[in-house]
């Protein structure tokens, strides 16, 4: 028997918590509802659902502080749905343990893809830790992890140490976006200075020498204002 995906949205519009159940639903996905945070975290911690759709404009406390209280004890994947357009909302949201931020308003099949993302990310985190050290492929590109090697249309491709380790993290996430405070803090340490211009600089290179035309990757894609989401594998 095949256990149903099971998804808690907390979303206090009802229009919106509508739709995307309805949607949820008829794809095949099994829901729960939460009209606030307190019933929301209530069911996440009764039900271990395999995802959480989150609204950061709860009536009873803001979606922030719910992703710092879930990470405090679930690794569950969140998604936030938010009004909140500001970049600044978005890198909070997505450093606070956030694993994707999708802006009002959205389409079906836009919010189907980040979960289907974010679903394969956990399966392949949490399941098998195999899984996250075969190679990423996509298009020409392929990076295997366990032989630090990059080949590109099968030539390989010198990149230093600090390139291949930020070309790896977000090839790890691809798909995700991984901001720039987060490729900083992992790459070059927790007490790295938060200037971007380091990371700027070898992300530039790292473009020369993966993207035909860095003016128009196919690899590696900015955020502006965020950071930057490797291309989903296939």
């Amino acid at each position: 028997m095949n256990t149903k995906i099971y998804i808690v949205l907390i979303e206090d519009e009802k229009n919106i918590c509508n739709f995307i159940s309805t949607t949820l639903t008829a794809q095949g996905y099994k829901v729960s509802t939460a009209p606030n945070a307190k019933v929301g975290i209530s069911l996440i911690t009764s039900g271990c659902p395999d995802l959480i759709l989150l609204d950061l404009g709860l009536p009873d406390m803001d979606g922030i502080n719910v992703i710092r209280e879930i990470r405090t004890w679930a690794s569950i994947p969140i998604i936030v749905i938010s009004a909140r357009t500001q970049e600044k909302e978005k890198v909070l949201a997505l450093d606070t343990g956030a694993d994707d931020y999708i802006t009002k308003p959205f389409g079906p099949s836009e919010l189907m893809a980040r979960i289907r993302t974010a679903l394969r990310h956990s399966n392949s985190l949490h399941t098998d830790s195999l899984l996250t050290q075969r190679p990423y492929r996509a298009g020409d590109l392929v990076i295997d992890f366990e032989k630090r090697l990059v080949t590109l249309e099968g030539a390989p491709v010198h990149l230093t140490q600090i390139e291949f380790k930020i070309v790896s993290l977000l090839a790890q996430n691809s798909g995700k976006v991984i901001t720039y405070d987060s490729i900083i803090s992992k790459v070059w340490g927790p007490y790295a200075d938060d200037n971007n211009r380091i990371l700027r600089v070898n992300m530039a290179n790292i473009r020369r020498k993966l993207e035909k035309n860095p003016a128009e990757p196919h690899y590696i894609f900015t955020e502006i204002g965020i950071g930057y989401r490797m291309a989903e594998e296939g």
